[in-house]
């Protein structure tokens, strides 16, 4: 795997995850449960980083080599923190900038 693709699968993971993490937060909230933000976070990074790589490497022809899986874990680790940071700074800019305008 190339430095640029890995790149490219955790832009795109990490933006579907924290997206896909923050929906299941709000269904949560909506039906009055409690939940754990950081353990939502993970099972979307398994399945979002995880399944993406693994279909990145199918559609690409990428050989399943050692190397490559070990990508594929890392990559579950990285969607995971992207997803978590990513989003509530985000959300934290905006807002910085919205406060900003008003001034």
């Amino acid at each position: 795997m190339t430095v640029t693709l890995f790149i490219s699968i955790f832009t795109a993971g990490a933006a579907v995850s924290a997206l896909l993490t923050e929906a299941v937060k709000r269904a949560y909230m909506n039906a009055g449960k409690d939940y754990s933000a950081n353990v939502i976070a993970l099972i979307n990074a398994v399945v979002v980083g995880g399944l993406g790589t693994a279909c990145a490497y199918m559609l690409l022809g990428i050989p399943w080599t050692v190397n490559n899986i070990i990508c594929l874990m890392l990559m579950i680790v990285v969607v995971w923190i992207g997803s978590m940071i990513g989003y509530d700074k985000t959300v934290q800019l905006l807002r910085q900038l919205e406060d900003v305008k008003e001034d």
